[in-house]
């Protein structure tokens, strides 16, 4: 991927949603994300960075970020007109990969950065977590996250070396448009979506996830505290209700329950599960679609998901090659 711009995708809603009345989960504040945006850029621009373009929005997040800021960047705002839902992320990662963006960094949390993939699928994402479950975003520094991102846009170290390929779930709905996830997509019992947040274990009835770990929040949390690893190139799919075993998750922050496993399997990658309605499709811990009586979903696992830049590979990458080496005049160092 040859260099470009960095595309910025702040989302003002992530972190505000009903777990923060259920559960003890954290306030992601505006001010807080401003903050978090102006070391991302410190980062970036330390790294060669020149150009921004960002999602503009009344909240102004990049715009408050960038104020003021020096070394200077060039920002262009994204041509995204404003609904206050994840259409202007989606819409917003397909205007990246129209500007030849190479990198894109979301704040947000897994809802966010599913949005982003489905408006640009395989995007190259820097997700930083400021969401509510965040299984998919890195708990990093802004500032090595920002340096990353520079690195990469300034065409210092290349993207095959600064980022990892993830899977994904692709998501057909019968009579309806596709969809995906990135970490799980569940279905769970009632008519209506009500409150997005899935934090009632009692509503679940199927998960398929692709992570499977004891220190997450969320679905991808059951198969870790079953001790289940992940099989190579495959996913795991769980069955919930009696009988079986009661595992306690933490499905959210501060909300630890027990969830009713009868039955798992692994997917391997490319082989189809499929569920039927009445339900509600869940995709990354949030509902998404109803699903009328006899409706069918069909729910594929694969490695095409969008490629993952992690700080510490492109970092150590740039200082193999002494990207952040400068000679001094005079005489050399000794002890």
């Amino acid at each position: 991927m040859p260099p470009g711009p960095i595309g910025v995708i702040a989302n003002p809603a992530s972190g505000k949603d009903i777990r923060r009345l259920v559960a003890r989960a954290p306030v992601s504040a505006d001010a807080d994300k401003v903050a978090v945006l102006r070391r991302f850029f410190a980062g970036a621009a330390a790294a060669g960075a020149r150009a921004i373009c960002y999602l503009p929005g009344p909240h102004r997040l990049a715009e408050d970020a960038l104020e003021g800021f020096a070394p200077p960047l060039q920002p262009v705002p994204l041509p995204v007109p404003f609904t206050g839902s994840a259409l202007d992320t989606r819409n917003a990662a397909a205007a990246c990969r129209d500007r030849g963006a190479a990198a894109v960094v979301v704040l947000g949390g897994d809802g966010t950065c599913r949005a982003a993939a489905a408006g640009w699928p395989g995007l190259p994402i820097l997700p930083i977590s400021t969401g509510t479950n965040n299984v998919f975003p890195l708990a990093c520094e802004p500032t090595a996250a920002g340096a990353a991102a520079g690195l990469v846009a300034a065409g210092r170290v290349p993207i095959e070396a600064a980022a990892v390929r993830c899977p994904v779930i692709t998501v057909e709905v019968e009579g309806e448009p596709p969809d995906l996830a990135l970490v799980d997509a569940a279905l769970v019992d009632g008519l209506f979506s009500g409150a997005r947040a899935v934090w009632r274990p009692g509503e679940l009835r199927a998960a398929l996830v692709l992570r499977s770990d004891p220190a997450v929040t969320g679905l991808a949390a059951v198969g870790g505290m079953l001790g289940l690893a992940m099989p190579p190139a495959a996913a795991l799919a769980f069955d919930f209700g009696e009988p079986g075993c009661a595992v306690r998750v933490p499905l959210a922050p501060g909300l630890i329950a027990p969830v009713d496993v009868r039955s798992y399997r692994p997917v391997p990658f490319g082989e189809a599960v499929e569920w039927r309605g009445p339900g509600i499709l869940a995709l990354d811990g949030e509902r998404e679609r109803r699903l009328l009586p006899g409706q069918r979903t069909r729910l594929v696992p694969s490695a095409a998901g969008p490629l993952l830049i992690e700080p510490r590979r492109a970092l150590s990458c740039a200082a193999r090659t002494g990207c952040f080496i400068e000679p001094l005049s005079g005489a050399p160092y000794a002890d």
